[in-house]
């Protein structure tokens, strides 16, 4: 455990690796080691502090399946909820962080927090203003040709695609609403 003094052994003895991997712990002896004085000697711990006083646990928090138990501390700052707190539920319980799939179903997650942002900001009386409140104005007052090209910079590479990516699901939003407007207001001419 990381957070514990108390190691678990994991490894093999190094026996048994010497058995079955041929030249192994060829240097284990100090006299084969050009280092050896050079060495620090360390606790064969992992953890070299006392395990803090935990939090109540509470079974709700992410927690990854690769650790027995949650960090002494850990924030509860933002709680999963909603649709995007499901999948990433999903994510943490049954995937390991080795597995890219565990990171995409999280960004799966987060794009999906993100529209659940975008739609409350819509309906609400004071929406989101994309143009101001994204960035895009402040270009215009920093020299926004002059500071691009010419200076090596990466992103000039992409910089024909960030309009389409900040605006985009902005223009995307109005046309959804628009079409449903329309329809609403179609089927009630025609009903």
């Amino acid at each position: 455990m990381p957070y514990e003094a108390a190691k678990p052994d994991l490894a093999p003895s190094a026996e048994v690796l010497e058995g079955r991997i041929p030249g192994w712990g060829a240097d284990r002896a100090p006299e084969h080691r050009r280092t050896w004085q050079q060495r620090d000697d360390m606790e064969p711990n992992g953890a070299h502090w006392t395990f803090p006083e935990r939090q109540p646990n509470d079974a709700r928090r992410e927690r990854s399946i690769e650790h027995a138990m949650l960090t002494p501390v850990y924030g509860t700052a933002q709680p999963l909820h909603g649709l995007s707190g499901r999948i990433r539920r999903f994510a943490y319980d049954r995937l390991s962080e080795t597995k890219n799939t565990r990171w995409l179903i999280l960004i799966v997650g987060d794009r999906v927090e993100s529209v659940g942002a975008h739609i409350r900001s819509l309906a609400s009386r004071r929406p989101d203003d994309p143009v101001t409140q994204t960035g895009v104005l402040s270009e215009f007052g920093h020299r926004p040709v002059s500071s691009r090209f010419g200076r090596g910079r990466l992103d000039s590479r992409h910089a024909w695609l960030d309009p389409i990516v900040v605006v985009g699901p902005w223009v995307g939003a109005i046309v959804l609403v628009g079409a449903a407007v329309r329809k609403v207001a179609g089927s009630r001419s025609h009903g």
